[in-house]
């Protein structure tokens, strides 16, 4: 690794403070460029999220699609994780931390509004930073991208009933047009983008392909971090003003995070699943699609409610926990590797 791959944890931290602090200083930047939405989908954002996953979108040879089959135990594993565990464990994890431990602490009608709020979040897998978080890991791609295209079509049809049960509702308004338009920003037109110019460079050889990946794998780290200034700073006026409201609920999200990658990942190893699937698996597994999340809980409950509070900083708590958990995967990979006696 490089130098400033090397210390992304640093960087991370620093792109934190400073979009923390730019939000509060210069909130007026920050509301512009944050009211640059199309059904709830920030389209900034969605421009800096082309810069990272693109780059690996370039690697997937749709030729070598057939080999996903090898892969159906990770496949599997991820499935079971998304639909069958996650919903329900941060449904067992909001019951926990916010009905009761930090009950004294938070405003009262709000408990059921924030619990609402967390599995809106959890009820969806992610559809575009699963590629970045792939790609740190050295995933499989042509796994991640038919991971990302299953988890999408089982969304159309689950989240709503998913949510309905969890949530007591006899009718959930799903913001079809921001799950639509994910797909399409976030899968059809990168997809399409990246397979025309892996074209055109294989067109000129191999090397000017890899040449291309190299240059391109600083552009997408560089992405990562301002994509993290930006959504820090879209909420640095609430995070200043409520942090113990945040903080609190930032724990249980946290740990239905490395909750559901760990477990990801020890089925996985228990398979004896690759590693360049079990890494990708865990990382889908556990994280959100937090754009859909925002969406449904505004249509549900309003933009001052809970459950939007509770759904933005799931949003926050994504790049950085999702970091660490890249780091884990790839600091263990010699264990999950090594045959058990």
């Amino acid at each position: 690794m490089n130098l400033f791959e090397r210390y992304l944890t640093l960087w991370v931290g620093l792109c934190i403070v400073v979009g923390v602090a730019l939000g509060h200083w210069l909130p007026g930047p920050f509301q512009a460029i944050g009211r640059l939405e199309l059904a709830q989908v920030n389209l900034p954002v969605a421009v800096l999220i082309w810069l990272m996953i693109i780059p690996m979108l370039l690697k997937i040879d749709f030729g070598a699609l057939h080999q996903v089959k090898e892969h159906w135990k990770g496949i599997g594993v991820t499935l079971f994780i998304n639909w069958g565990v996650k919903p329900f464990s941060m449904a067992l994890l909001g019951w926990v931390f916010i009905s009761h431990l930090f009950k004294p602490y938070l405003p009262a009608d709000q408990i059921e509004s924030y619990i609402a709020g967390l599995i809106l979040l959890a009820a969806a897998p992610c559809t575009a930073m699963v590629f970045v978080w792939s790609n740190l890991t050295n995933g499989e791609p042509h796994f991640t991208l038919s991971q990302v295209a299953v988890n999408d079509l089982i969304m159309v049809f689950a989240f709503a009933p998913l949510v309905g049960l969890l949530l007591g509702l006899s009718a959930i308004t799903v913001p079809w047009d921001t799950l639509f338009l994910s797909v399409v920003l976030y899968i059809v037109v990168p997809v399409m983008v990246a397979q025309a110019w892996r074209k055109a460079l294989l067109a000129r050889g191999p090397q000017a392909l890899a040449a291309t990946l190299a240059r391109l794998g600083p552009v997408s780290l560089v992405a990562l971090l301002t994509t993290l200034v930006l959504l820090f700073g879209f909420q640095g006026e609430q995070i200043i003003k409520q942090p113990l409201v945040i903080l609190m609920l930032a724990v249980p999200i946290t740990i239905q995070v490395y909750f559901n990658s760990g477990l990801a990942y020890l089925l996985n190893k228990t398979l004896g699943v690759a590693h360049c699937v079990a890494g990708p698996s865990a990382l889908i597994g556990a994280s959100n699609f937090f754009e859909l999340a925002v969406a449904a809980a505004i249509s549900l409950f309003g933009f001052q409610s809970g459950a939007a509070l509770a759904t933005v900083v799931g949003v926050l708590i994504e790049v950085p926990v999702m970091l660490s958990v890249v780091k884990i995967v790839n600091a263990s990979k010699g264990w999950y590797e090594r045959k058990s006696s």
